[in-house]
């Protein structure tokens, strides 16, 4: 399998905290989608709510860009291709900003919150550290392939 079409069988996506052209969660969601064309997503969806954050803010259609991603296309070329096909155009700032509070976002409603404690419970009662959804999701991802927190 080629690296543009990752195995998340056997490794986890990026974390939702690496960035592409000032984006969170997108890196994450460009891995998947890979994964997903090449039937390699494991327990990892495309298009999750997550991402959605990511499809909204941006105008992005998910269904385009698989396309493009079905082409092989690298991280830069999707970027462009992003930037090209929004149909909102946020600039560095409104990016910048997005980001950091999608890094800083925690569950905000008592499903959320339960949902949140019971799987840090499960899997790392003894942690502190975990407060955002992105620590979550970064836990999980490293529980799941084998790592002890």
């Amino acid at each position: 399998m080629s690296t543009h079409f990752p195995d998340l069988t056997e490794q986890p996506p990026r974390s939702p905290r690496q960035r592409l052209g000032g984006y969170v969660i997108l890196p994450r969601m460009l891995d998947k989608g890979r994964a997903t064309i090449a039937g390699k997503n494991g327990d990892y969806h495309y298009a999750c709510p997550l991402d959605q954050r990511f499809l909204a803010f941006t105008g992005v259609d998910p269904e385009a860009l698989k396309e493009q991603l079905a082409a092989g296309k690298g991280d830069g070329e999707i970027l462009q291709w992003i930037l090209e096909n929004s149909s909102r155009k946020p600039g560095d700032a409104e990016i910048a900003t997005w980001s950091a509070l999608a890094e800083q976002r925690a569950p905000s409603d008592v499903e959320s919150r339960q949902f949140f404690n019971e799987q840090h419970q499960k899997y790392a009662p003894h942690r502190e550290d975990i407060v955002t959804w992105f620590d979550l999701l970064e836990l999980d991802d490293y529980v799941s392939f084998g790592g002890k927190p």
